[in-house]
């Protein structure tokens, strides 16, 4: 598949929709991943990300989808993140994730996700490597660690690069989310500011995210 089909395949236009990706890093045990991803879903999450740096990654990934299978108020997204190795790609792809991302930029990642048909979202940080992900067929540039240099680096990129699509992610929260988006962002990636958060912080972050996204 094409680098333009896929950004305007379903999966990319439900993120775009969205607005938000539920970074979901080592959640222990797969109960309170379930149980988690349930409260974010109730709250309005529909994309999240089980990242594959741990060991049961892949079954975590498998164990989300079958579980948001049973749910009538979907459809949800399941995605890959933190893949740095072709074999985590194809992990990835056998559990059944709707999508791909990285922390860094590897062109053969990039080509192998475009042969297996997967939207891919590098991650990228200076307007160099920015512009050498899309142009080497990513659906979306991560742009890690988005905290350190806030959502007015997204607005002035928008300038000279208007067709790329960025999702910041890596120190986003409540009080930069709804910022970047207005810079310009396709979507964010939250984590941590979801998963350590007290429930009624973190469904309101949800939540706020939704109703702009509406």
């Amino acid at each position: 598949m094409t680098p333009e089909a896929l950004r305007a395949g379903a999966a990319a236009a439900a993120i775009r929709r969205h607005r938000l990706i539920v970074v979901l890093r080592r959640v222990e045990p797969r109960g309170r991943l379930l149980d988690l991803a349930d409260e974010l879903a109730e709250a309005g999450a529909a994309v999240f990300e089980v990242t594959f740096d741990a060991a049961a990654a892949a079954d975590d990934l498998a164990a989300l989808r079958a579980h948001f299978a049973l749910r009538d108020d979907g459809p949800f997204l399941i995605g890959a993140g933190t893949l740095t190795r072709p074999d985590q790609l194809e992990a990835a792809r056998r559990a059944g994730a709707d999508f791909a991302v990285a922390p860094l930029f590897d062109r053969g990642l990039v080509e192998a996700a475009l042969a297996a048909d997967l939207p891919f979202m590098p991650g990228a940080f200076s307007p160099t490597e920015i512009a050498a992900a899309w142009a080497a067929g990513a659906t979306f540039v991560k742009l890690f660690p988005a905290s350190a240099v806030g959502p007015a680096f997204v607005r002035e990129l928008r300038g000279p690069m208007p067709g790329i699509e960025l999702i910041p992610t890596g120190g986003v929260d409540a009080s930069n989310a709804a910022a970047f988006l207005d810079a310009g962002a396709a979507a964010v990636g939250i984590g941590g500011a979801l998963t350590r958060a007290d429930p009624a912080s973190r469904r309101a972050l949800v939540r706020s995210l939704a109703s702009e996204g509406r």
